[in-house]
């Protein structure tokens, strides 16, 4: 007997047939003997829904109260999915992110788990019940409700996977498993029978919306058991883990996307040492996140410095850059949020010399521009016009897959 946690996206139950769809898989593996922990997201639009309704009221609502809104839509999920689970003759009980023992900080809105106290949902399953938690939520010292953030379900139930040191922790989604691309705009995308968590992190944090980037991470922290499948097709999914058994030979695991981007370039900076640190440090103070970063080689005592944001933080960013102009000592500021960030991601990629020059390959034969360049040991970023960006990720996807499968 085996103790599993899994987790059902939104799509996976967004009407009355696909939670009874949901209730079925769940008491399928509740019959081979398992002990069964289900974390369900809000149903379908449910959330878009109600943060819309929301601005209807109060466009500049509090977060607090925006969570104690958002979090309605995990407890219809749940207490339906237990009802469908009770008519089908099981024993279910539905309980919150709070009734779960999800503690969290008080981080409103975008919320971290600081521990899980798992006791209410291990004396249900010595019931022999089934234990359907909401995810995307918890609760802060305060007794307040908090939400984790949008995608937050996942990494509820790797919290929950870890805290009970479940057997395996499955993601059920409305793809078969974690592809080379997303199989829905990229032709040809394969599917992945595993792939490591650094490599899947890589690709969470890069715009593939398989997984949410914070439930790879504590995977790997606690060495969570994951596999990512659809709830709708059967289908064996892909399992993500520490050591893969292809790693040797992989070059290149996946292509990602990514359209929540903003480039802000600083022109006619002085070339002197201590600019960098400027800028980025009262970035840093309003907490605003810079990824790629390009600086010119300094001539006629100047140069440029160039940065890319998320479109979220981009006018945050824009106003501490002008508030702070001559302090910096720029000369002008150029802001676009017509931009994408497409990158490539493949644990075997250190040891492998060209994989970079293949993907700037594939893109000059697409006439594609680059504008910026980042690189680590495991994933090639670059940052190339939005407008050019599924263009962008099918030339590369072709050129790196379609060249592997003939090998």
């Amino acid at each position: 007997m085996a103790l599993i946690v899994q987790k059902f996206g939104g799509s996976s139950v967004a009407d009355t047939a696909r939670v009874q769809n949901v209730a079925r898989i769940i008491t399928d593996t509740y019959k081979q003997g398992n002990d069964v922990v289900v974390v369900l997201s809000a149903q379908g639009d449910t959330t878009d829904d109600l943060i819309a309704k929301a601005k209807e009221i109060n466009p500049k609502a509090s977060k607090r109260e925006m969570d104690m809104l958002l979090s309605t839509g995990e407890q219809i999920s749940v207490s339906l999915c237990a009802m469908a689970i009770e008519a089908m003759g099981y024993q279910a009980v539905s309980l919150t992110g709070w009734q779960a023992g999800m503690l969290t900080d008080s981080n409103y809105s975008a919320a971290r788990i600081k521990r899980v106290r798992a006791e209410r949902i291990q004396k249900e399953l010595d019931k022999k019940k089934i234990v359907l938690v909401t995810g995307f939520q918890g609760i802060n010292k305060y007794d307040d409700i908090t939400t984790l953030g949008r995608g937050g379900s996942d990494t509820s139930a790797v919290a929950l996977a870890a805290a009970l040191h479940a057997d395996l922790c499955q993601i059920y989604t409305d793809v078969d498993g974690v592809y080379t691309a997303d199989p829905r705009h990229v032709t040809g995308a394969k599917k992945l029978d595993e792939i490591t968590f650094d490599e899947m992190l890589e690709l969470a944090s890069l715009g593939a919306q398989v997984l949410h980037n914070r439930s790879v991470e504590m995977a790997k922290r606690y060495n969570v058991n994951m596999e990512v499948l659809s709830s709708l097709s059967g289908n064996p999914g892909t399992k993500v883990k520490e050591v893969v058994k292809t790693m040797e030979k992989t070059h290149v695991s996946g292509v990602a996307k990514d359209k929540n981007v903003a480039r802000i370039a600083l022109v006619g900076l002085a070339d002197q040492p201590g600019i960098a640190f400027k800028i980025f440090s009262l970035l840093a103070k309003e907490k605003v996140n810079v990824d790629i970063i390009l600086q010119s080689i300094g001539r006629e005592e100047s140069k440029d410095i160039s940065f890319t944001v998320s479109q979220d933080d981009m006018e945050k960013a824009k106003q501490v850059m002008e508030a702070n102009q001559d302090v910096i000592g720029f000369k002008s500021l150029e802001v676009t949020d017509q931009v994408a960030k497409i990158s490539i991601v493949g644990a075997g990629m250190a040891n492998n010399s060209g994989v970079a020059c293949k993907m700037f390959e594939a893109l000059f034969s697409a006439s594609i521009n680059i504008h910026m360049i980042s690189t680590s040991e495991i994933k090639v970023s670059v940052l190339v016009d939005e407008r050019d960006a599924e263009r962008a990720v099918q030339a590369i996807h072709d050129r790196f897959f379609s060249e592997f499968a003939s090998n």
